[in-house]
């Protein structure tokens, strides 16, 4: 009777852990995002929007003066980006960004008055 305990518990560890590994490591296709999403979004980050041809105006005056933040994989940002765009990868999966959220404000710092831009 021990080794049956045994062995049940062990199918149920077994079971527990292949469960765990397909839910944390299945591919998550993103949800399209709406403007609406992207306006609340910003909202709660407390962020403001620009328009690229505003964004391409600051650009003009002082590129050094911005810091543009590209979250593309690396291969996509070596494909091509925008001068001075510093690289900061995050995955299209909600663990993925819940995980780079804090090292990201981090690198931000804790300005308020941030302004994002979508590309």
């Amino acid at each position: 009777m021990k080794i049956i305990k045994k062995n049940f518990i062990a199918l149920i560890v077994i079971c527990l852990t292949i469960s765990s590994l397909w839910v944390s490591n299945r591919a998550v296709t993103p949800k399209e995002a709406s403007w609406a999403d992207v306006v609340a979004e910003s909202r709660t980050g407390g962020y403001s929007l620009i328009k690229t041809d505003e964004l391409w105006k600051k650009y003009q005056k002082g590129p050094e003066n911005l810091l543009i933040i590209d979250t593309r994989q690396e291969w996509e940002f070596r494909t091509g980006h925008i001068k001075q765009a510093v690289n900061f990868p995050i995955e299209p999966t909600w663990l993925s960004r819940w995980q780079k959220k804090t090292p990201l404000e981090k690198f931000l710092g804790p300005d308020k008055n941030r302004t994002i831009v979508f590309y």
